[in-house]
């Protein structure tokens, strides 16, 4: 169970600081800005999308019903998912590509112990 605990918080922690700083830096750098023209996305998305990690980000790690918690794993694993074919179709390096499917393998690794332990959690609640 510790071993567990301890790869869920490592695991979640880790989504939560990228979320949270890719959020901010999609909300005030420039570069990141001429990255979205880049890939072809219109400037509003790139706020939309810097808004949805950092609310996103913040759901992970209060408490907040099954449900909800469930909709941002799956809203952060659509995300992972289209960067990676974005810049697979715009033709960018590998370096800009293995990134996110990095990260979508750690959500994964959040998303399984955080389910190992809410099915642990009531097996011991109604023993």
């Amino acid at each position: 169970m510790k071993t567990l605990k301890i790869a869920y918080w490592v695991s979640t922690g880790i989504i939560v600081l990228v979320m949270l700083y890719s959020g901010f830096a999609y909300l005030t750098q420039p570069a990141l800005q001429q990255g979205f023209q880049h890939l072809g996305y219109p400037g509003y998305f790139r706020v939309e999308l810097g808004i949805a990690k950092l609310i996103g980000a913040v759901l992970l790690v209060v408490p907040v019903s099954a449900r909800v918690r469930e909709w941002v794993y799956a809203g952060f694993a659509f995300t992972f998912i289209s960067a990676f074919i974005a810049h697979a179709a715009s033709g960018d390096p590998i370096g800009n590509k293995i990134g996110p499917v990095i990260f979508l393998a750690i959500l994964g690794v959040s998303y399984a112990a955080w389910v190992k332990r809410s099915v642990t959690e009531q097996r011991t609640q109604v023993a």
